[in-house]
């Protein structure tokens, strides 16, 4: 039986109210030639400014934890196929480790 437009409505609805309790204020101080730049965006795109900030912070912070640097340490952690794996002493591990912290306060409060 194909799902009614009443069903997929609802079910957009509640991802929409599950996301929405996710979302937090933040304050920030912006150079007026990014405000310039987010209000452009959000013009252009039919959007508000929060909108804009808030899809631009997500996708630059997806794109820094894909980047940051992997930094091998002199310990090895595992053999991989006959290879040795050193630890990583970059800024991932502080940065997951904070993360899981922040986390786990924020599920606490």
């Amino acid at each position: 039986m194909p799902v009614s437009h009443v069903s997929r409505l609802l079910e957009e609805l509640e991802r929409k109210a599950l996301h929405e309790s996710s979302l937090t204020d933040l304050n920030v101080t912006l150079a007026r030639e990014d405000l310039v730049r987010i209000e452009a965006m959000a013009s252009a795109f039919g959007l508000t400014r929060e909108e804009v900030c808030t899809s631009l912070l997500h996708t630059i912070l997806m794109e820094v934890e894909e980047k940051m640097p992997y930094r091998p340490g002199p310990k090895i952690i595992r053999i991989e196929d006959g290879d040795p794996i050193y630890e990583d002493i970059g800024p991932m591990p502080r940065y997951l480790d904070a993360k899981r912290k922040i986390e786990k306060e924020l599920d606490c409060a």
